[in-house]
């Protein structure tokens, strides 16, 4: 089986609309390296785009799946219920941020968790706003599509969009959006909210804030200190619902098991996918227990929702983190990655910015130093060297100029340390030419 041949099968049945990172056909995968039906082996920093913080085909995870399918692989929860369902929603409720009682619903992918969210929030409180921010990434379903910033390509030509959403500016301290300075600003862009309540929406109509601890698409711009704690306390005072978007930055890929223990923030509501499956479909949106029981019997669920394959998987996910501190690992490949980066800032006037929590890690590329103008082409042509030379990664941000890693956080020392050797070799090639 060649590339060519699969090539040209594909655009012949495929929409043009679903977009490749390159033409490559994935064979097999292991750990943090993927192998394509030529035989051609590539070191992975996309993980899936953060799916496989565990890395490809756990041994764990796959025996997990077998020995589900095997005995029950389908009946609907809502039919049948089975006890992986209940075990894995009692996991996470134990896991997410927060010393109060949760109740945890099952669902399939991070854009159904985030709708599923605003629907128990809207509920909660007999309101319909919501409140959502500039760089922000939810999904590709109509609301999440609507809550998401990035207009092309996720939006351009698909409206008209959900109503009662509001966005606001949000805390990319490398841009400023109210031109000011950290930590002289004092979090002016958090104050914000309640100036926003004012202009935009009143906060008596507002059900929720939802924001991710750290933007994924968006380009993995960190909050300062404090943000999303002044966050919190404007939406407790106003008896708003907190949400929390952890479906890219949960489950161990910021260094803690959720982004928000880092914020010391305990959200009202956390969403966690991706990641969570190990390799299999699966989301979850968990919540105080008074929250998550407003909607009545039947306002939640579906059909696939917590499939007990599924939910065996992200078991066998969170059993690898117990077992092997996979926490510590990731802080460990945290801290290398960014002494990497730092070291090459130090040569490199083409890397503006460095951010990051643990090892969800990016460098935003700029032409100048002093004007920050971004580097989105030179962004482009360095993931495309990368990918000629053997290693998978993606750019991100408005301007598609701030590269992401995403590698498993089981990659070998030999494998990141080829990785980013690459990448380093395709920063110096791409801007060594220009003009």
């Amino acid at each position: 089986m060649s590339t060519s041949s699969l090539l040209e099968r594909r655009h012949t049945v495929v929409p043009r609309g679903v977009s490749n990172l390159c033409t490559c056909f994935a064979a097999s995968a292991e750990g943090a390296r993927v192998t394509d039906v030529e035989g051609r082996e590539y070191i992975d920093f996309v993980g899936g785009i953060g799916v496989n913080n565990v890395g490809h085909c756990h041994p764990d995870v796959v025996a997990a799946v077998r020995e589900q399918a095997g005995r029950l692989m389908h009946t609907c929860f809502h039919i049948a219920m089975y006890e992986p369902y209940v075990a894995l929603a009692e996991r996470l409720c134990a896991l997410t941020p927060g010393d109060f009682p949760k109740k945890a619903l099952m669902l399939n992918s991070g854009a159904e968790a985030v709708e599923n969210a605003v629907k128990i929030a809207r509920t909660a409180t007999g309101r319909q706003g919501v409140i959502c921010f500039e760089t922000a990434f939810h999904g590709r379903t109509l609301l999440a599509m609507t809550l998401t910033s990035k207009v092309k390509n996720y939006k351009l030509g698909f409206g008209p969009f959900a109503p009662e959403v509001y966005r606001m500016p949000y805390a990319y301290c490398y841009r400023c959006p109210l031109g000011r300075t950290h930590p002289g600003c004092d979090l002016a862009c958090a104050d914000r909210l309640e100036e926003f309540f004012a202009g935009h929406v009143a906060a008596e109509s507002v059900a929720c804030v939802i924001v991710e601890p750290l933007t994924g698409e968006g380009g993995f711009i960190v909050p300062p200190p404090g943000y999303f704690k002044r966050l919190a306390e404007i939406c407790a005072r106003h008896g708003i619902v907190f949400i929390a978007d952890e479906v890219q930055t949960g489950i161990g890929r910021t260094g803690t098991m959720f982004a928000m223990e880092q914020h010391g923030v305990a959200a009202d509501i956390t969403i966690t996918a991706k990641s969570l499956g190990g390799g299999m479909p699966i989301s979850a949106v968990v919540g105080r227990q008074e929250i998550m029981d407003a909607p009545l019997p039947g306002g939640l669920g579906g059909t696939y929702g917590g499939n007990p394959v599924s939910c065996a998987a992200a078991l066998a996910v969170l059993d690898v983190f117990e077992r092997d501190d996979l926490l510590a690992t990731a802080r460990a490949l945290g801290e290398r990655v960014r002494a990497t980066f730092t070291a090459w800032a130090a040569e490199m006037p083409c890397i503006g910015d460095i951010r990051g929590l643990g090892p969800m890690l990016a460098i935003e590329l700029v032409r100048d130093r002093e004007t920050r103008e971004p580097a989105g082409a030179e962004a482009k042509a360095v993931v495309a060297r990368c990918t000629d030379n053997g290693l998978l990664i993606l750019s991100c941000g408005h301007h598609g100029n701030v590269i992401r890693t995403l590698m498993p956080l089981v990659i070998s020392d030999a494998e990141l340390t080829r990785g980013l050797a690459i990448l380093r070799e395709a920063l110096d090639h791409v801007f060594s030419k220009r003009p």
